[in-house]
């Protein structure tokens, strides 16, 4: 069965200049961005059947993330052309301190309707994959997110989350966005935090406490990412961390979204009801493999450029 990914498919604008901020940069680089696009687009490369649903807007840009999608064989029949919306876009610049300089401007994505997505068919799916940093923000997008969440529980899919975090977007208001993490971490099936983001979402102050209170709110198989120390998998009772794969990086942006790309793609091979009933054993397969798409990424210049490399023998 296919996989659904729903959310933001935006432009990042990378200032290339070095140690420059937005107000005096002079040149950037156009990416293709939008965290569940690009877990779409990892899916895709490994050979699964994966639709994306977003909004863009009717313009060049938009036009731009539909056909790059597209080539890389995911489903664009759900990404909604706004005539009346410009496509969204991030503008970035790194600066020497490690600090971004960042402005968010953003269009087409908060306006996807339910209406918008009035003729899926979730029995087409297996996995619903919800995983936008922007959803948890003011807009449609919201509702949106909310009203096929209970769609596709009520269907049978299996729900996958990746809150995707970003400060930048939330600042002062990370109560909220924590308040709106619980109900889909109360709801999935699969979900994957960052370990940022666990110790945010748990108010602990190490991953162990975080991951202990997390099993406490939910049943689902979580990983925590951990950066070179691994990746922490909860399933029932039991905790391992999966050792990560050894590598020169040159870029980790989608590094995340390869790891999740992987995991659903492998357990879209299984059926809904059977995703409790995997072994420790099958999820360290499944999360070393997932390591290593999102260690691929890290090789190459940029998320979607990465995904051209990614293929399904890279588990073997």
């Amino acid at each position: 069965m296919k996989v659904l990914c729903i959310g933001e498919a935006l432009i990042d604008m990378i200032c290339t200049d070095v140690n420059v901020s937005l107000s005096n940069g002079q040149h950037f680089l156009k990416k293709a961005g939008g965290a569940p696009a690009n877990v779409a687009a990892a899916i895709a490369a490994l050979g699964g059947e994966v639709s994306m649903a977003a909004k863009v807007g009717d313009d060049p840009f938009g036009h731009h993330l539909i056909n790059l999608l597209k080539e890389m064989g995911v489903d664009t029949n759900l990404i909604m052309k706004d005539p009346a919306h410009f496509t969204t876009f991030a503008f970035v610049s790194l600066m020497q301190d490690g600090e971004r300089d960042f402005y968010f401007n953003r269009g087409a994505d908060k306006e996807l309707t339910i209406l918008d997505l009035a003729a899926v068919n979730l029995n087409e799916y297996g996995i619903v994959h919800f995983g936008s940093a922007t959803a948890f923000l003011p807009g449609p997008l919201q509702n949106t997110y909310l009203e096929l969440l209970a769609k596709a529980k009520q269907a049978g899919c299996l729900i996958s989350f990746d809150p995707n975090y970003r400060h930048l977007l939330f600042k002062n208001n990370s109560p909220y966005f924590i308040e709106q993490c619980g109900h889909f971490i109360e709801n999935c099936a699969f979900f994957k935090l960052s370990d940022e983001e666990a110790l945010l979402i748990t108010g602990c102050d190490s991953v162990a406490l975080a991951a202990a209170a997390l099993r406490k709110k939910t049943k689902a198989v979580f990983t925590i990412t951990l950066g070179k120390e691994g990746t922490l998998v909860s399933i029932g009772d039991h905790i391992e961390i999966i050792k990560s794969i050894p590598i020169q990086a040159v870029d980790a942006t989608g590094a995340g979204d390869a790891f999740v790309g992987a995991v659903l793609y492998q357990l879209n091979k299984r059926s809904v009801k059977d995703i409790n009933l995997v072994s420790m054993e099958d999820w360290k397969t499944i999360i070393t493999n997932a390591n290593k798409a999102g260690a691929r990424t890290c090789e190459y210049m940029g998320a979607m450029e990465a995904f051209k490399h990614l293929n399904s023998s890279i588990f073997d």
